[in-house]
């Protein structure tokens, strides 16, 4: 779950963070009062996604008059899938110098991470592979959180070597210090799984100031997130399902779901039989579109609950379902296969290998319906992808 910059930014107010003063827009005329009160504005299309700025989806504008045209020409953008349905119109800033600072979990040390750098307005991932000597880490203590001396000491380490700004910049680091602490305490308060300030900017006034923020919550914390749920970018708003608005759907009915970006789409009872399923495909030269575990006692419902999900999914050419029976009944299954393919109209191939309870009596029921059964998981994954590669 992942809040547009704007919400970030109303959090990072109420938090003590500074920001830039700042007005949603969601129509062309709404953007030109905007930079009337405002004055030169950057106007930021409002997706949930990066790279708005390469997409052209960020403009600057010194007058209304130049706000409403670009806004008009941002709200009729369509970005990596997501139409723009509004802007934030933030007051410019006079920057002398862009730093990162963000917090992210660190799944290895099951901790939460703080990150800065001098190297601000990258992205931190091609940092750490280009210069890694510019990122410095903390783990802080999870129940302490981290201490004004750690923050300062993480600061000099990230600002050693840069020249601007330098360790030495006057009430620097003391801002960068509190910064941290206000936005580590605002991850915890959030569950979110990544709380990122990107760039920083220092202005020339020597003031440090958020100029985008990035805030991402954990899916799993959803129960106490609940008033956050209503701000989320719904998935009707997007111009076709990506991996991240497929997941959440699947989340929505109940399923464990990980877009894969393939053509053969895979279901199985238990996550290691959906992996090695997964694995399989891959081994006869296919490429998996999903992993979705109905897990154990799954009927009819789920089965075609599941169906009807990975088939959401465009890319999906054909579907392997591969179950073993042991609290999942094999005739169970059949019938909910059977009654995906009748009510949800499937022409698209569909192959079920199943082996345990009910088996026969599973593939009895597939056979008369028209469908035929695999014998091994070999084979079914054999006949998918061969299958997926003549519709």
């Amino acid at each position: 779950m992942r809040l547009l910059e704007y919400q970030a930014k109303q959090r990072f107010a109420a938090s003590g963070i500074p920001v830039p003063q700042g007005r949603l827009a969601r129509t062309s005329a709404e953007a030109a009062a905007a930079a009337r009160d405002l004055g030169t504005v950057a106007i930021k299309a409002q997706v949930p996604i990066g790279g708005r700025g390469k997409a052209g989806g960020i403009a600057v504008a010194h007058t209304p008059e130049e706000a409403e045209r670009e806004a008009a020409r941002i709200l009729a953008m369509d970005i990596r899938g997501y139409p723009v349905s509004s802007v934030w119109c933030e007051t410019g800033l006079d920057i002398a110098a862009e730093l990162y600072l963000g917090i992210t979990l660190d799944r290895d040390r099951r901790r939460l991470a703080v990150i800065f750098s001098a190297a601000g307005g990258m992205e931190i991932e091609q940092v750490a592979a280009d210069t890694p000597e510019r990122i410095a880490k903390l783990w802080p203590d999870p129940f302490a959180g981290p201490h004004p001396f750690e923050l300062r000491r993480l600061a000099f380490a990230g600002l050693a070597g840069s020249e601007t700004p330098g360790p030495h910049t006057p009430g620097l680091v003391g801002q960068l210090a509190a910064i941290g602490e206000r936005l580590f305490a605002l991850a915890l308060a959030l569950d979110a799984t990544t709380c990122e300030i990107n760039p920083l900017a220092l202005t020339s006034e020597g003031k440090l100031v958020a100029a985008d923020g990035k805030v991402e919550i954990d899916p799993n914390a959803e129960v106490r997130q609940k008033n956050l749920l209503g701000e989320i970018p719904d998935e009707d708003q997007m111009a076709e399902l990506g991996g991240e608005q497929l997941e959440r759907e699947a989340r929505r009915r109940g399923l464990t779901y990980v877009h894969l970006d393939g053509e053969v789409g895979v279901i199985g009872n238990g996550a290691g039989l959906t992996m090695n399923t997964v694995d399989l495909v891959k081994q006869q030269g296919g490429d998996p579109a999903n992993f979705l575990d109905i897990g154990g006692g799954a009927g009819a419902d789920k089965v075609r609950n599941a169906l009807e999900m990975v088939l959401l999914d465009p890319k999906v050419r054909g579907v392997f379902i591969n179950v073993f029976g042991g609290i999942t009944r094999g005739d169970e299954v059949a019938r909910g296969v059977i009654a995906a393919r009748d009510e949800l109209h499937i022409t698209k191939p569909l192959v079920v290998r199943m082996t345990g309870t009910m088996e026969e009596e599973g593939r009895r029921l597939l056979e008369d319906a028209g469908i035929v059964p695999a014998k091994s998981p070999t084979e079914a994954a054999r006949t998918i992808v061969a299958l997926t590669r003549e519709t």
